[in-house]
């Protein structure tokens, strides 16, 4: 289905309006998957980015489609336009990717399903800009300016939205969803690798449930 990118603009926009906090997760274990997904949503997180730094990685997003339909579940660390394709494949609803090039960028035009563009440079910002995106992964956000950077950007940059990825905790989770330019915050922080292993699903509901409080309330919410 060929979709333009506009219409992948409002579908990140309706994604992250419905959840602004995007759980990072890297698959380690194939019986994680299915737990690991039903603790996020009990704690209120639907919205998952599986990402390719594990093999797993595809396996686990296809699963994820099949298995818990009522989830959005979008690709991560997608370096070039073979993985591209091949989470196109798995069924990821969105794709997000560290950084940006041409054969990316190019790929996300016509994609069924939109492409968050990573960027760290207002350089990388215009590379997009000219293309037509509007909604990009600030990334590593904390090693780039975080808070500082995006408030920056929001003066040249009108009507672009981030969603910064990197180094981001729950301590700062609340600073960054006050942003005007923010639409909605990623990271490990939902579920920590240490806990994911000990298979404490509790502990991550718990995370979520935290990490949801910090949301900003919305009038008549």
């Amino acid at each position: 289905m060929h979709m333009s990118l506009a219409d992948n603009t409002r579908t990140l926009d309706r994604i992250f309006a419905h959840s602004p906090l995007l759980p990072v997760l890297s698959i380690q274990r194939e019986a994680d998957v299915l737990p690991l997904a039903d603790a996020l949503a009990k704690g209120g997180v639907t919205t998952l980015e599986v990402t390719l730094r594990t093999p797993l990685g595809l396996k686990a997003i296809a699963r994820l489609r099949a298995e818990r339909p009522e989830l959005t579940v979008g690709a991560g660390t997608v370096l070039d336009g073979r993985q591209f394709q091949s989470v196109l494949d798995a069924g990821a609803q969105f794709v997000v990717t560290p950084g940006c090039t041409d054969e990316l960028l190019t790929l996300g035009l016509d994609s069924p399903v939109p492409l968050l563009p990573g960027i760290a440079t207002a350089s990388e910002i215009l590379m997009g800009y000219r293309l037509g995106y509007r909604r990009f992964k600030l990334f590593p956000a904390e090693v780039v300016g975080g808070q500082a950077a995006l408030k920056s950007f929001s003066g040249p940059f009108h009507g672009i939205r981030f969603c910064p990825t990197g180094g981001i905790g729950l301590s700062k989770l609340a600073d960054y969803l006050a942003l005007d330019n923010v639409m909605a915050v990623g990271g490990t922080w939902m579920a920590p690798q240490r806990i994911v292993e000990q298979g404490d699903w509790a502990a991550i509901t718990a995370l979520c449930l935290e990490s949801r409080a910090m949301l900003p309330t919305t009038p008549g919410a």
